[in-house]
C-alpha cells in the first residue's frame, strides 16, 4: 500500500519513463465498506481498476465491525460506510480532518419469500399490526440498518414485543438467506438488498417512520497514497458510477 515515496525515487532518478511509472506506481488500496453496498462495489470495483489501474481490496462489514477495524491499528486508505461509524469518536480520528463526501443513501424495507402473501404496511399503523402478528423477522440488529430500525420500532411504541420476533443475522446475504429460504416470515433491512432473488419486496416503509442509511465517504488519515483515495471518492462521484449506485437501487449523494 505505501508505493508513494518508492515511485517518487524512482521518477527522479530517470530509473523509468513517466508512462511506466505510472504502471509501477499504480496504488493498492484497502477500502472499507458497508456490506449493504457489496452488490453496488462488484460492478464499481472493476470499473474503477480499469480506469485507474489502481487495485481494490475491500473489506465489508457492519457499522461495529468497520469501527473495530478503523481502531484496530492495521492499515487502511479509505472509507465508504455508515455515517455512524464516523460518529464514533476513535474511528473517526482514523480519517482525514474536514467534512467527509456523502456518496449515497437509502431506506429501509420490508421482504418475503418469493410468492408469500405481501402484508400491509401503507401506513403507520398498518405496518404496526403486521410487524405485531409477525412470528419472526430478520435483520443485523447490530449495524447502522439494525439501529435505525430499532428507532422506528420505539417510535411505533413496540420495541419491547419486538425482542422475542428478531432474529439476528450477521451479514445481509444472512438477511437474504433467511426470508428466500422460509426460515423467517419478514425481513427488514435497506430496500436495495431486499430486491435479491428468492425475496418480493413489499415496500418501503410508511413515509411517517422512514428512515434513510447514509454512506460516507474519506480517506484515512494514515493512507499510503492518498492522491489515490481521493481519487477512488472523484470516481464515486463522477455520472457513470452515479448511474450505477442508481441501478442498485439507492439514492446518490
Amino acid at each position: 500500500m505505501k508505493k508513494l515515496n518508492v515511485c517518487a525515487a524512482i521518477i527522479a532518478y530517470g530509473s523509468v519513463s513517466i508512462l511506466s511509472a505510472g504502471q509501477v506506481c499504480a496504488a493498492e488500496l484497502k477500502l472499507l465498506a458497508g456490506g449493504a453496498m457489496t452488490t453496488v462495489w462488484a460492478e464499481l470495483r472493476p470499473q474503477f481498476e480499469q480506469a485507474s489501474g489502481h487495485k481494490l481490496e475491500i473489506f465489508f462489514a457492519t457499522t461495529p465491525n468497520l469501527i473495530k477495524e478503523a481502531t484496530s491499528g492495521r492499515p487502511f486508505d479509505v472509507g465508504v460506510v455508515p455515517v455512524e461509524v464516523m460518529q464514533d469518536a476513535a474511528a473517526r480520528a482514523k480519517f482525514a480532518e474536514g467534512p467527509t463526501t456523502d456518496i449515497a443513501r437509502v431506506g429501509l424495507g420490508v421482504a418475503v419469500r418469493a410468492g408469500a402473501a405481501k402484508p400491509d404496511i401503507g401506513t403507520a399503523d398498518a405496518f404496526k399490526a403486521t410487524l405485531l402478528k409477525a412470528q419472526s423477522i430478520a435483520s443485523i440488529p447490530e449495524s447502522a440498518t439494525g439501529y435505525s430500525i430499532a428507532r422506528v420500532f420505539d417510535r411505533l411504541g413496540i420495541s419491547e414485543q419486538m425482542k422475542a420476533r428478531m432474529k439476528a443475522q450477521p451479514n445481509p446475504a444472512a438477511v437474504v438467506a433467511a426470508v428466500a429460504n422460509g426460515e423467517v416470515e419478514l425481513g427488514l433491512f435497506l430496500s436495495n438488498v431486499l430486491t435479491a432473488p428468492g425475496l418480493d419486496l413489499v415496500g418501503p416503509f410508511p413515509a411517517e417512520v422512514q428512515e434513510n442509511v447514509v454512506f460516507t465517504a474519506a480517506v484515512a488519515s494514515g493512507a499510503g497514497d492518498a492522491a489515490a483515495a481521493r481519487a477512488l471518492i472523484q470516481f464515486l462521484k463522477a455520472p457513470a458510477a452515479v448511474a450505477i449506485i442508481k441501478s442498485r437501487g439507492m439514492t446518490p449523494g
